[in-house]
């Protein structure tokens, strides 16, 4: 257990190091789930700030699902949702929705889901340029590490946490 434990606060370290743009050179939400977890950043590109525009889904979060996907996916694109698949991919909701630091946009909508549109829990933060969101997503981008570790270790996923370059 005390690996596992290692294994998920070595995940958030690194996504935070990547997301703050010190120790390298900042990577966006979604690249720094992929690559945290050694996978390519190329489809990831499309979660930067909510799928570019701002008006998509939270990279990290999404970004989450894509590296569960990699993991648990059916290689065959025609192939059926496994059951190991479906529950972490459930799980992984069930943790982020309960953990996940959304601040005042993240709320509820009339339907029961929770609005994770980058410009809603951004724009509470003010200038997206700004030191205040910068620090809102770098705490989401390393609670989502954790999660995502936490997901993948709990459903048999084995993988190591390489060190950032």
């Amino acid at each position: 257990m005390s690996n596992e434990k290692e294994l998920i606060a070595a995940a958030r370290r690194k996504a935070l190091a990547l997301y703050e743009g010190k120790l390298v050179p900042h990577h966006s939400c979604g690249i720094c789930m992929a690559l945290t977890f050694n996978l390519p950043a190329g489809p990831y590109q499309a979660l930067r700030r909510g799928g570019v525009t701002g008006d998509g889904e939270c990279g990290a979060i999404k970004g989450g699902e894509l590296v569960i996907g990699q993991y648990f996916g059916d290689p065959n694109p025609a192939g059926p949702v496994s059951p190991k698949f479906r529950s972490a991919m459930a799980y992984f909701r069930s943790q982020w929705e309960k953990r996940a630091p959304l601040g005042p946009g993240g709320r509820r909508r009339p339907d029961g889901t929770l609005d994770i549109i980058c410009n809603h829990l951004t724009g509470p933060q003010g200038d997206f340029a700004g030191e205040n969101r910068h620090k809102f997503c770098m705490e989401l981008v390393g609670t989502m590490a954790e999660i995502l570790a936490e997901t993948l270790l709990k459903f048999g996923a084995t993988f190591e946490i390489k060190p950032v370059q």
